[in-house]
């Protein structure tokens, strides 16, 4: 599609006349931020027909839906318009890019809210998960003070699997790639790992990222259904009665902790690895373009690999099992 100036952004709010016995969250659910994952947008229409029927109703607060965030990536069903909207999500007073003048429209729709879930889907098969942000801390990189609400919200969404880790993981990666580069340089390229997620917390909220499924697996949808559902029973803005928590026995709790790059166009993987498969020390994952081989530095689960990066990007991640969530 060359010609976007026709592309719209849309967003939907439904707003209950009551704030209710405590101010119920403002809540904002999108989905195709990634224009190929589109379980989200399904689950979108389905919860909003029920409003609009009146099956289901607002009863206290408000929930914002934006079924569709990049509209030219959808359009050409990828998961990027001209870049990845879902890093350095910031506004921007000199767009170049179509996912620039998304963040535009974006960025202030987010800080409106409060809560913000994020649907979202992946390339190889294998079981949904959350990733959940850090833990409280007034540190320089992700200062955060709703670790307690994120993560009993996380507990309710209907998975059993939880990442943390993501953005202190990406930025050792980029400290490592770029240690040699200026300070000011080295900043602008960590920004690049603030997506939604990221942008809500800054502004005071706090965010989930669901990963519902592979792309067209039938069931994404309705992990997606299930999700909303559940988040606005849990947060008091319908009268549904409140998901149960998780049981700590049935999680699996994952910390990203390292990030491996794709040194060279050649660089391979070894088999076709798929996210939270387990590797063990020493075991081969991949070879360089030169023949060396690429292990394991330790006992861990891989996630994100991407046999289709580009030389200097983020080849694959590795998690370890994190005892406490």
């Amino acid at each position: 599609m060359d010609d976007t100036s026709t592309l719209q952004f849309k967003s939907i709010n439904y707003t209950s006349q009551s704030a209710g016995p405590r101010r119920a969250p403002r809540l904002i659910v999108m989905g195709a931020v990634h224009g190929n994952e589109t379980c989200g947008t399904r689950a979108i229409a389905r919860v909003m027909a029920q409003l609009d029927s009146g099956e289901l109703s607002v009863a206290a607060g408000s929930v914002t839906f934006v079924p569709i965030a990049n509209p030219l990536a959808y359009a050409k069903n990828e998961r990027a318009g001209e870049r990845n909207l879902n890093r350095n999500l910031a506004p921007n007073d000199a767009p170049q890019d179509f996912e620039d003048r998304i963040a535009n429209w974006l960025c202030p729709l987010l800080a409106q809210h409060d809560v913000l879930l994020d649907l979202h889907s992946f390339n190889a098969s294998s079981e949904p998960f959350v990733m959940v942000g850090p833990r409280d801390n007034d540190g320089p990189l992700q200062p955060f003070r709703h670790e307690a609400e994120e993560r009993a919200l996380a507990r309710r969404l209907g998975v059993r699997r939880f990442v943390d880790g993501w953005l202190s993981t990406y930025s050792d990666g980029v400290v490592r790639r770029m240690a040699t580069r200026p300070a000011g340089e080295l900043e602008k390229v960590i920004r690049y790992g603030v997506g939604t997620t990221e942008y809500m917390r800054q502004t005071g909220g706090y965010a989930l990222t669901l990963e519902c499924g592979q792309h067209d697996d039938p069931a994404a949808p309705e992990v997606a259904y299930r999700a909303i559902m559940n988040t606005l029973a849990f947060l008091g803005l319908v009268d549904l009665p409140a998901p149960p928590a998780i049981a700590a026995e049935q999680m699996e709790a994952l910390s990203m902790v390292a990030v491996y790059d794709k040194a060279g166009a050649g660089d391979t993987f070894s088999r076709p690895w798929a996210s939270f498969d387990r590797v063990q020390a020493g075991e081969e994952i991949g070879r360089r373009e030169d023949g060396t081989p690429v292990t394991a530095e330790f006992d861990g689960l891989i996630l994100f690999p991407d046999s289709k990066a580009a030389a200097g990007n983020e080849w694959y991640y590795l998690t370890t099992v994190n005892g406490a969530f």
